[in-house]
């Protein structure tokens, strides 16, 4: 019997798999830390390994654009098609500190394979599902019989992320005519489980706050001044307790405006997951569920925006008592962001809402963060439902759908450049991210690689 088209991949792939694997373990030896600025040669030389890569995988274009910071790698493949779609791919290069002493059993930056996972910082986030798109696209061509890719395929790597990316969005701004693409591919995410492949369709956005409250210009004694002037901390403790209704839901008049409501099939969908809410508590290292009344615990944390308390503060706070009125307090606010929410907006009624807590005599102060948008692709779009089927034929099952509850810089690349965002990954949560260990499954690894050799016929269709 002849192979069929998916055997034939399979086997390009079993075939440059060692070599696949060498090259992997080679880049995870440059300790591309970001946040360290000892290790700003080595993203810099990381960088530089994979433009080299990539020029040797067949890339006719490959770029280092310098940023304020750290430097991003682009690569473009223009497909002989004109009329070929354009795909952009995105991940990082750079990954997070990591040290022996941490309680790594190997070194960290001496990758080693063990029972069929790869041992290394960035094994999973990035360089490994950054790095599985090289032998992708060459399977592509290979199993295809073409020369060039079935889209206009493009990449864009960058080397800050693991800081909170801080001059992507200007990168992309400055860079937004090379970027221009019909749909951007987000390699830097996961899957539900070693046995549940999904698709994730969406981030969560963020906006910060901290907000600060002065009362009298000292700490006072509370027997001579108590109850004749206004407290701060007294007036920071009400502003919390006004943030959530006897439902769970955010108080905040105009939060909601806007928001995407999930639809019944999204609802279903998530119900297919084999979530368990025991594990999941213990992995939340927590003793019960909490928040928005209405909704499962998979919708609240993927689906529903939120506002969370991450400090509060004000006074005395050593041992004993001190019996003052406190000069100031403050407190941190987060909120999550869904679909249709603004970030503009969201920033506007929370200082309403803030002021309209404080009493007379208290002054304060609001600053926010750069916010970052959420972004969301329908399910019913042709481009998801391509990631879809190029993942079903990888991994031979039907394929799942998740959101994350976290937020990225994917939202940025959806908002300039205005196309959809679909997430591919293959990491799975015992990968370790950021944790001692790090690693990756190989065999999911490999599937990343199918995937992507299966995924640019599929988007090509797809997308026109």
């Amino acid at each position: 019997m002849s192979d069929t088209p998916d055997s034939a991949v399979r086997t390009y792939i079993e075939q440059h798999r060692t070599a696949f694997l060498d090259d992997l373990a080679e880049w995870l030896r440059i300790p591309s830390v970001s946040a360290q600025p000892e290790h700003d040669g080595d993203v810099r030389r990381s960088a530089e390994w994979l433009s080299a890569k990539l020029k040797e995988t067949g890339f006719p274009v490959t770029e280092i654009w310098e940023t304020a910071g750290a430097p991003a790698v682009f690569a473009e493949w223009p497909s002989a098609d004109p009329d070929a779609p354009t795909v952009l791919v995105y991940g990082h290069h750079d990954v997070q500190p990591a040290a022996r002493e941490d309680g790594w059993d190997t070194d960290p930056f001496e990758p080693v394979i063990r029972d069929g996972r790869m041992y290394g910082r960035g094994a999973a986030d990035d360089k490994g599902q950054v790095f599985f798109h090289t032998l992708g696209v060459r399977a592509h061509l290979a199993t295809t019989g073409r020369t060039t890719p079935a889209v206009h395929l493009k990449l864009l790597v960058e080397g800050e992320e693991e800081s909170g990316s801080p001059h992507f969005r200007t990168l992309v701004e400055q860079q937004a005519a090379r970027l221009a693409a019909d749909a951007v591919i987000v390699s830097d995410t996961g899957m539900w489980d070693e046995t549940t492949p999904t698709v994730c369709t969406g981030m969560r956005g963020l906006a910060e706050c901290e907000i600060e409250l002065y009362g009298p210009e000292q700490d006072i004694h509370s027997g001579s001044f108590g109850g004749a002037v206004p407290n701060p901390a007294t007036a920071v403790a009400r502003l919390v307790a006004a943030l959530h209704d006897a439902d769970g839901r955010v108080a905040i008049p105009g939060f909601y405006d806007g928001v995407t409501e999930l639809t019944d099939t999204e609802r279903a969908l998530f119900a297919e997951l084999p979530f368990d809410e025991a594990t999941w508590l213990r992995t939340a290292k927590s003793r019960a569920t909490a928040g928005e009344a209405g909704y499962s615990t998979l919708e609240r944390i993927w689906a529903r925006p939120t506002a969370e308390v991450n400090g509060i503060g004000g006074g005395y706070q050593g041992a004993g008592s001190k019996t003052i009125i406190p000069s100031s307090a403050l407190v941190k606010i987060s909120f999550r962001l869904v679909a249709g929410q603004d970030p503009d907006h969201v920033q506007q009624a929370v200082r309403g809402w803030a002021e309209a807590h404080f009493p007379a005599g208290i002054r304060h102060r609001i600053t926010f963060a750069p916010a970052t948008r959420p972004c969301l692709t329908p399910l019913d779009h042709p481009a998801l439902q391509a990631v879809a089927r190029a993942m079903g034929r990888a991994f031979g099952q039907k394929i799942l759908f998740t959101r994350e509850g976290g937020s990225g810089p994917a939202a940025d690349l959806q908002d300039v450049l205005g196309a959809p965002v679909l997430f591919l990954g293959i990491s799975v949560p015992s990968d370790g991210w950021h944790a001692p260990d790090e690693k990756v499954e190989l065999d999911l690894l490999l599937k990343g690689v199918e995937t992507t050799a299966h995924l640019w016929r599929e988007l090509s269709a797809a997308l026109r």
